[in-house]
């Protein structure tokens, strides 16, 4: 059966279709690094090289550069929006772009590198397949290299680059890049992060960002952008356990459909097939898939990143805010949560405190029990019972819930183990929060 005219719930797809009809899919990455280390100017570099600098901003760009002085664009703006990071010429909010190459769409985040954005850089980090972290190589890896590695480590990005930015000032020495590539490399994998891959590039020249380097012939790996475009993506939610969050009920009620009921969400992990038995939580009812649709069209299975509109065999009470899971597979259902916080929010979070938890689509109240530990992100040492966080702190918190949620721990999925806490008077985000501990691998590297 597929979806009723004029409803909604099936929108979104995993890839865009080229013009040569081959399948493109779309990297999430995120750049990070210390101030000055040319974060602004990487993303510019790429956006100009790869040729998605429309003509209007560039000419914006290069009449700015020249009111200051400057030979050639500033780069740096095209990243760099606001007015007030144009004029102490620093990135202070997440500057979000989209852009696109023959082989892949990408949307990019750069963070800021100032220590009090730190939550900043987890925001923009949060939802990344990749994070580019750039070191300047006159400096090497310094505090907030590691303190922008520790985040990555935390929040399971898969794939981390550090780029050895400005490279042309230490005369493009092959020392100087193999011993900053060594030393983040092993902090890196202390830390457990999964893949490590080391770039030397000078941003404000070009070498090693789109083109390969005419100056560093000893240096045989891709350019960042190739790099960009053939790191593996999207294969690892597809193997997890299949989770739906339900965004809307649709009921048409209409004489076409009379008996329509479609269950509506974004799948956020694992496959779901026709036939499959599925649990809908909190209720815990037990039934089976009867038709999937996706985009208006029926389908015998959908994946990850795809809305789409489940219709179920039986008579099932479900609502907004429920998870609709594979019964094989289905996570424990729990009051009591214990996870990895980053406070947001410019009031401290307190025990005691009263909350909102949003949990993929659903709301339930809360209270925070205890704060057993704060991170102390230079050496990953754990103060123990802060008392509070406040904003760009990392710890430990421990939650009771008025409603029991089916939570996976953030190491297995970074999307049904994640979630946010909300002031309940006037709905600020005060907290993003991972279920679990910290990575073991970062409190032993914290020795």
């Amino acid at each position: 059966m597929s979806v009723p005219s004029g409803t909604t719930g099936s929108t979104g797809s995993t890839g865009a279709t080229s013009r040569t009809g081959a399948t493109v899919d779309t990297l999430a990455f995120a750049t990070a690094g210390s101030v000055d280390d040319g974060k602004s100017t990487l993303v510019g570099r790429l956006l100009h090289d790869s040729k998605s600098v429309l003509t209007d901003q560039l000419e914006a760009v290069e009449r700015v550069s020249a009111s200051r002085g400057a030979d050639a664009p500033d780069l740096a703006l095209l990243t760099d929006g606001l007015r007030a990071e144009r004029e102490q010429g620093i990135t202070i909010d997440v500057a979000y772009r989209y852009f696109a190459t023959a082989r892949r769409r990408f949307i990019l985040a750069d963070t800021p590198g100032h220590v009090q954005y730190t939550r900043n850089m987890v925001t923009g980090a949060s939802t990344a397949e990749l994070t580019v972290i750039l070191v300047d190589a006159r400096n090497g890896v310094v505090e907030q290299t590691r303190r922008h590695t520790a985040i990555a480590a935390l929040l399971r990005v898969p794939h981390v680059v550090v780029a050895v930015n400005k490279m042309d000032l230490v005369g493009y020495e092959e020392s100087v890049f193999a011993e900053i590539a060594g030393e983040f490399t092993a902090y890196a994998t202390g830390l457990g992060v999964p893949e490590v891959t080391a770039i030397p590039i000078s941003a404000l020249a070009g070498d090693n960002v789109v083109e390969p380097s005419a100056h560093m012939d000893w240096y045989g790996g891709p350019t960042v952008l190739e790099h960009l475009e053939t790191v593996p993506v999207g294969q690892d939610p597809a193997t997890r356990a299949a989770r739906l969050p339900v965004q809307y009920v649709i009921r048409p009620r209409t004489a076409e459909h009379p008996d329509y009921r479609g269950y509506a969400g974004r799948i956020v992990a694992g496959t779901f097939r026709v036939g499959d038995e599925v649990t809908v939580l909190p209720s815990g009812r037990t039934t089976r898939i009867s038709g999937i649709d996706l985009l208006g069209e029926p389908v015998d299975a959908a994946w990850p990143t795809q809305s789409v509109t489940v219709l179920l065999q039986d008579d099932v009470d479900v609502s907004r805010g429920d998870l609709i899971v594979p019964s094989a597979a289905a996570p424990a259902l729990t009051q009591d949560v214990t996870a990895t916080v980053c406070h947001v929010a410019d009031a401290p979070l307190t025990v005691g405190q009263r909350v909102l938890l949003k949990h993929g689509t659903r709301t339930v109240k809360a209270i925070v029990k205890d704060i057993p530990s704060r991170l102390t992100l230079d050496d990953l040492s754990q103060h123990p019972h802060p008392g509070r966080l406040v904003a760009n702190d990392i710890g430990q918190v421990r939650l009771r819930t008025a409603e029991p949620l089916p939570l996976d721990a953030y190491a297995d999925s970074r999307r049904t183990g994640s979630f946010i806490l909300i002031d309940p008077g006037d709905g600020t985000t005060l907290t993003a929060g991972m279920v679990g501990d910290f990575a073991a691998g970062a409190t032993a590297c914290g020795r």
